[in-house]
């Protein structure tokens, strides 16, 4: 068995060892691509893979876990050993990774006296639940045990969110006495303050650094660190952010190929390097993050590309080849190969078969919930996707005034059936206008989307990541009363009765079919449609918006099959097309001004 320690260096069996390691996350990737992109690793002459593991997904619901499929974390682990990659793993119950709630289950929030994050109580109770079924799956993984795993990471940049030490040695012991022996560490921002208040230097856990450029003054911010606590440990940086993420209605940040290969090797000449990310993937349903802004969040699109070293599909960049020859010229001893490459289906027009409206169908596709006052997500024990509030009242004004108070993330009035406005951000709490008849009755409808609670900074405890109406909705100045809540989280496509009526304007169903031959890749075109989320044989490919820039929504090989295929778009707008269009690539819009967007 091998022998992996960390002493003034990195030691393999006693040898010093430099890794050399890249992001893949096996829950953003479908299983059928793990082998392409963990090859493409190899091929570069790296020697590791990373991953977190996201507890939202292996326990949805309370009690209830998952690692089947594209959760089947030791398969991935297996493959990464079989084409010789070692694995650093993060099982930290915070991720962040832009990623929805930053990886805690949603579950948690219906805990009203809970603090995430934190030594309380009620939450550590519920990270060791998690630990007793998670833990026993990585510890035959482990180096020593005959497996890849190299190191294990206590907790995600904790320094830039709180000092609670007493939680992040919690989290430690729970590891620890459920036989997690390899090597922990923890990652922060590479400045005191962060790695002061994160890091468990006292107690000999490693201390890794995030960055992406200027390796020289940040390791060197780290080495005083170390100094000051006379620890003589190897350099790493654990998250090298060779690209960035994406938000709705924002420029696609792109960074020069050539620039980040030198960032790389000067990072590498230092010491060891995991690229963040290496294939980024795609946060497939509702699992895209929010970014935390103290007036309004700003939630992140589907895609995970990253601009990084694969693109989304999983597909070589110029970044890969530009670190590719980098390391040839400057590293000449690492072994390495030539990538693999996938190929996406004939660009292909798949005409609409049916339509109908969500109204039509509410009573066939959701769960009914009857409260006096409107209750959030969290309160039905719904954690994504939409939840329609319903109530009838009677008019008292020719022009009657309405008001939804505080509720997350946008909403959708709808008077008979009939949209009256959508609110957004700031718009949420404004006056909305309906000429009436007195004494008539109006049915009122509001379709409240969830679009992602935020995965980083302040607000990742507030009850601002409650989803839903919070409040309530007022008429003149008055609450109004009992309400029917249908829960949309639409899990699967099924109960969807296409036969019903399709009326205009408002959220609706379509469906697409079409038959290929032979399966590959594509990217669906969602031009022309307003907003919603995109079923792909019953798999939810993540949603869409007209705001960009992502145009399109990737889907990967393995959710198709030869013969028939079905695509089903839900679309709240209003907004659809008599076809849709297979496209080989991204569509990505480039905005010319702030009006555009």
């Amino acid at each position: 068995m091998s022998v992996f320690d960390v002493q003034e260096e990195f030691l393999l069996d006693g040898k010093p060892f430099k890794i050399l390691s890249g992001a893949i996350h096996y829950f953003r990737v479908h299983p059928c691509d793990w082998y392409h992109s963990l090859f493409n690793l190899k091929a570069l002459g790296f020697n590791t893979v990373e991953t977190y593991i996201p507890w939202n997904l292996h326990e949805p619901k309370k009690g209830k876990f998952y690692f089947e499929g594209q959760l089947d974390v030791q398969k991935f682990l297996d493959m990464a050993q079989d084409l010789g990659l070692y694995a650093i793993v993060r099982p930290s119950p915070y991720i962040c990774a832009e990623w929805e709630f930053g990886g805690l289950p949603a579950w948690l929030l219906s805990e009203k006296d809970m603090r995430p994050r934190s030594s309380d109580e009620l939450f550590l109770k519920a990270v060791e639940r998690y630990y007793d079924v998670l833990l026993p799956k990585l510890v035959p993984h482990q180096l020593h045990h005959g497996g890849n795993i190299l190191m294990f990471q206590v907790e995600n940049e904790y320094g830039s969110y709180g000092q609670d030490k007493v939680y992040v040695r919690a989290i430690k012991k729970f590891m620890q006495d459920r036989g997690l022996e390899m090597p922990l560490f923890t990652s922060d921002g590479p400045w005191r303050a962060t790695l002061r208040a994160g890091s468990l230097i006292e107690d000999d856990v490693l201390v890794t650094g995030n960055f992406g450029s200027k390796a020289t003054q940040n390791f060197a911010d780290m080495q005083v660190f170390f100094d000051e606590h006379h620890k003589k440990w190897p350099l790493m940086c654990m998250e090298f952010w060779d690209g960035w993420f994406n938000r709705w209605g924002e420029t696609v940040i792109r960074r020069e190929p050539e620039e980040l290969a030198q960032a790389v090797k000067e990072t590498m000449d230092l010491g060891s390097i995991n690229l963040y990310m290496f294939h980024g993937g795609t946060n497939f349903g509702f699992m895209n993050g929010c970014s935390a802004r103290k007036q309004k969040d700003l939630p992140q699109v589907t895609s995970y590309d990253y601009d990084a070293l694969l693109d989304e599909q999983g597909n070589p960049t110029k970044k890969y080849f530009a670190v590719y020859d980098m390391l040839q010229t400057y590293y000449p001893h690492l072994k390495q190969d030539k990538p693999l490459y996938k190929e996406c289906l004939e660009e292909k027009e798949i005409p609409l078969s049916n339509k109908v409206s969500l109204f039509s169908v509410i009573e066939d596709i959701a769960q009914v919930k009857e409260s006096v006052y409107p209750q959030t997500m969290e309160d039905l024990s719904q954690e994504y996707g939409y939840i329609l509030y319903r109530t009838n009242t009677l008019v008292d004004a020719d022009v009657e005034r309405y008001r939804v108070i505080d509720a997350s993330d946008r909403v959708q009035f709808f008077v008979n059936e009939k949209h009256v406005t959508t609110q957004y951000r700031d718009e949420i709490g404004d006056d909305i206008l309906v000429e009436s008849i007195r004494k008539t009755n109006h049915q009122l409808d509001v379709l409240v989307e969830n679009m992602g609670r935020v995965n980083y900074g302040h607000k990742y405890l507030a009850h601002t990541q409650h989803k839903g109406i919070r409040t309530g909705v007022s008429a003149d100045l008055h609450f109004l009363l009992n309400w029917k809540q249908y829960l949309l989280p639409f899990e699967n496509s099924q109960n969807i009765d296409f036969s019903k009526e399709w009326h205009e304007g408002v959220p609706s169903f379509y469906r697409y079919e079409f038959n290929i031959e032979e399966v590959k890749d594509t990217f669906i075109d969602m031009s022309g449609f307003g907003k919603g989320f995109v079923w792909v044989n019953g798999f939810n490919v993540g949603r869409y918006w007209e705001k960009g820039p992502f145009m399109t929504l990737y889907v990967p090989s393995g959710l198709l099959k030869q013969g028939e295929n079905t695509v089903i778009v839900f679309e709240t707008e209003g907004k659809y097309k008599e076809n849709i269009t297979l496209k080989k690539e991204h569509i990505i819009l480039e905005y010319a001004n702030e009006e555009e967007k």
